[in-house]
C-alpha cells in the first residue's frame, strides 16, 4: 500500500470525518487503501464502502467484515449506496486526482517522465485514451482543454500544432507527442508546461471535472444531518469547484439567496480556511505540496 500511495492529510481527514464507531462511511477514491485502513481503526460495528474505478486497486482491498469494495466510478455511489442499503451515510471521503501508482507505471500512460502508450484512462474498460482525444478532436475542442483544464498560455498555437502534425502520423506515444509540440514548450519551463498540457488532457479523458460536481450534489443528498464530507484536491480547477458548492451551492455564477439574504447552499463549510499539508509531511511526500482539504456537512435549517 505504501509504495501504490501515500495518503495525503490523514490525520486531517479522519479528525475532519468525525467517526462514530457505528456509523456508515465511503472512500470514493480507495486507491491503495491508506484513507480506508486508517478510517476502519475507528470502527466497530460500523461499515466502510470504497469505490475505485481501477482494477489494480483491487490488490489493495483489506479482509475486513466492515469493508465492501466497489469497483466502479464514483459519479454513480448513490445508487450504488443505495442498492446496497444504506441511503444515507455519515461520512463521504474524496481525495481527488491521480494516484502515485498511477503516475509511476509508465504503462498508464499518466506521466510525461516515461514513453508509453497515450493511453491515461483511470478506468481500462473504458474505450476513449489519451491518443484517441489528440486524433479525434476538434482544433476547437483542444483549444479548450488546453486553456480550461491545462491554463497554458498557448493553447491555440498548440492545438494549430497538434492537428498538423496528426495529419501526418496519428499519436500513439508519449515520445512522439513530446517531440511533436516541442516548439510550444518554454525553454527552462518544460515540466511545468508538460504537466499543464497532460493534465489537461487527463481530466478531459476521464471527464474529471463532470465527475466531481455530480459526486458533489450527490454528496449534499446522501449524509445525515450531521454527517461530513471531506474533499482533497491538487489543483486549483478542482478545489474552485469545490469552495464554489460548498459556499453557494452552486459550481460558478452568483449565490442565489432567499426572502431574508441567507445563501441557498445545502452544505456549511466546517474550516473555513482551506487545510493545507504541513512541511513535515511536504518533506516525505512531495506530491502533498498542492493538496488542499475542505471539509463540510449539511446546513442546518
Amino acid at each position: 500500500m505504501s509504495t501504490y500511495h501515500i495518503p495525503v492529510l490523514l490525520g486531517e481527514s479522519i479528525e475532519g470525518l468525525d467517526i462514530k464507531p457505528d456509523g456508515i462511511y465511503v472512500d470514493l477514491t480507495f486507491g491503495g487503501g491508506g484513507h480506508s485502513r486508517e478510517i476502519l481503526k475507528y470502527l466497530t460495528t460500523g461499515k466502510l464502502i470504497g469505490f475505485d474505478q481501477d482494477v489494480d486497486a483491487e490488490e489493495n482491498v483489506p479482509k475486513d467484515d466492515r469493508f465492501i469494495f466497489v469497483r466502479h466510478n464514483f459519479r454513480y455511489f448513490k445508487n450504488f449506496m443505495k442498492y446496497l442499503g444504506y441511503p444515507k451515510v455519515d461520512g463521504i471521503l474524496a481525495d481527488l486526482g491521480v494516484s502515485s501508482h498511477e503516475f509511476d507505471v509508465a504503462e498508464r500512460g499518466f506521466s510525461f517522465r516515461f514513453d508509453g502508450d497515450l493511453d491515461m484512462r483511470m478506468n481500462q474498460d473504458s474505450n476513449f485514451t489519451a491518443a484517441d482525444l489528440l486524433n479525434e478532436y476538434s482544433v476547437e475542442d483542444l483549444f479548450r482543454i488546453f486553456k480550461f483544464y491545462g491554463e497554458v498560455k498557448n493553447p491555440g498555437k498548440l492545438a494549430r500544432l497538434i492537428d498538423n502534425q496528426r495529419k501526418e502520423t496519428p499519436f500513439s506515444t508519449i515520445q512522439h507527442f513530446k517531440e511533436v509540440i516541442a516548439p510550444c514548450t518554454p525553454k527552462f519551463k518544460e515540466h511545468k508546461y508538460l504537466a499543464q498540457v497532460f493534465q489537461a488532457i487527463r481530466i478531459e479523458v476521464n471527464q474529471e471535472m463532470d465527475v466531481l460536481k455530480e459526486m458533489l450534489l450527490q454528496s449534499a443528498e446522501m449524509l445525515k444531518p450531521d454527517g461530513r464530507l471531506v474533499v482533497i484536491t491538487y489543483h486549483s480547477l478542482e478545489d474552485r469547484l469545490v469552495k464554489n458548492f460548498i459556499r453557494d451551492g452552486k459550481f460558478e455564477g452568483n449565490a442565489e439567496k432567499d426572502f431574508f439574504g441567507n445563501v441557498q447552499t445545502p452544505l456549511a463549510a466546517i474550516n473555513r480556511k482551506v487545510i493545507l499539508p504541513g512541511e513535515k509531511e511536504i518533506e516525505l511526500n512531495g506530491r502533498a505540496r498542492s493538496a488542499k482539504l475542505r471539509i463540510a456537512q449539511p446546513k442546518s435549517l
